[in-house]
């Protein structure tokens, strides 16, 4: 009886110690610690939120608008300025009302969105590219290599980024006048909000790397002959993602606020393809005629976008941060 017993307690013993010594990658990610800040935090829940709401509204915008904006064909003079729905000269289906072309500006805002992210994204990520390959070319090659990189960093640090966003953006219209049609003005505002941000990622990822390679890890991949390539990409960068993400979240903020700014400028989207920027550089015009929500509702759907970056951004900062645990 008691033989019998013996295997079948040692089995459950040691099938229930497996089970608990691997709880799985799901019960890990809830364990962490940045999923207990994040949950700590409601401010960071309600940001998320709300940076999830206006991505989901920018890609379902075909679906929620009651007609799209940059197609002249649905739009009707007759329905211009047309106040909004809850006030006594409101009319359905304009939400939020219309604008002096008789878009409605509910519709606007939804396709403005998908502009303002996808060049804040394109611009973020084309940004991030650059200054991580250059930054892991300074701080690993050294010498001449480095004092090169890092001294045209020196020097554009010196100018705003919105000016040398401006003057890429005018040389490029210059050279190629009136040939640019919307989609060519997206990719030249993503180019030049790429080379503005491009710096802080270098002088990051040069510092980390100016750290790592120092260290015996990379000493031994170095000395069973992996290239460099694949040394500062698979062993050093992984070292230097927190900084990175923290960097990007705060200059995808950044990247928005800049093209609104263009925009605002003449500088960025046309009014065909209006983005946020571009709808408050239209409403502007009719604030002080009584029109005001033409310029209201772009302006307030901006900075909701940009504050709850921001926050996404500060909170990030913070959890990544050892000292702060």
């Amino acid at each position: 009886m008691t033989e019998a017993l013996v295997p079948h307690t040692t089995e459950t013993s040691t099938g229930g110690a497996a089970a608990h010594s691997s709880p799985g990658w799901f019960r890990r990610a809830l364990e962490s610690d940045i999923l207990y800040s994040f949950r700590r935090s409601r401010l960071t829940m309600v940001a998320a939120v709300v940076t999830a709401l206006f991505f989901l509204l920018a890609i379902f915008a075909p679906l929620l608008a009651v007609q799209n904006p940059f197609d002249p064909s649905q739009l009707e003079l007759m329905n211009s300025r047309i106040a909004p729905l809850w006030t006594a000269d409101g009319q359905s289906p304009f939400l939020l009302g219309t604008d002096e072309q008789g878009r409605d500006v509910f519709s606007a805002i939804l396709y403005g969105l998908r502009i303002s992210l996808t060049v804040g994204v394109l611009g973020v990520l084309f940004a991030g590219t650059l200054g991580i390959m250059l930054g892991l070319i300074a701080g690993y090659v050294g010498g001449a290599v480095d004092g090169l990189i890092m001294r045209i960093a020196d020097v554009q640090l010196t100018f705003p980024a919105i000016l040398i966003a401006l003057l890429i953006n005018g040389v490029v219209k210059s050279i190629f006048g009136n040939r640019l049609d919307a989609t060519s003005t997206l990719a030249v505002l993503v180019f030049a909000i790429g080379l503005s941000f491009w710096v802080q990622y270098a002088r990051t990822v040069r510092g980390s790397v100016m750290v790592e390679k120092n260290k015996d890890y990379v000493a031994a991949a170095q000395l069973i002959g992996l290239p460099a390539p694949v040394i500062m990409l698979r062993h050093v960068l992984p070292n230097a993602m927190g900084p990175i993400l923290v960097i990007a979240t705060i200059n995808l903020a950044l990247a928005i606020i800049t093209e609104a700014t263009l925009s605002f400028l003449g500088s960025g989207m046309p009014d065909t393809m209006p983005s946020l920027g571009t709808l408050i550089r239209i409403g502007n015009n009719y604030l002080f005629s009584g029109e005001w929500w033409i310029v209201a509702f772009p302006g307030f759907a901006l900075a909701a976008l940009i504050l709850s970056i921001n926050l996404l951004g500060d909170w990030l900062r913070d959890a990544l941060n050892p000292k702060l645990r």
